[in-house]
């Protein structure tokens, strides 16, 4: 992903946040912790990879969209982008 630092950064620091997150639902199934704590945990997880993907796809689409300036990869069709937005979905 190439472009906008801020919004790298902010990808990054969700990635991040998640990676603590996951390892925070490790721990809790290690613990033995009721079931209900576990899925609410993990389903904050989901949220948080979600988001992460929904800014890179935010952030990159001109990019998907136009083909890296560089000229080293081909714009993305239609289909592609559709396909890219639905494994989000």
């Amino acid at each position: 992903m190439v472009g906008d630092q801020e919004a790298i950064a902010a990808v990054l620091n969700r990635l991040r946040r998640a990676q603590g997150q996951l390892a925070g639902v490790i721990a809790m199934i290690e613990q033995g912790r009721e079931c209900k704590d576990v899925v609410t945990q993990l389903a904050a997880v989901s949220r948080a990879l979600d988001r992460a993907g929904f800014k890179i796809v935010a952030t990159g689409l001109r990019e998907c969209v136009t083909g890296d300036p560089e000229g080293n990869e081909k714009p993305m069709t239609e289909a592609e982008l559709e396909k890219l937005f639905l494994a989000l979905a």
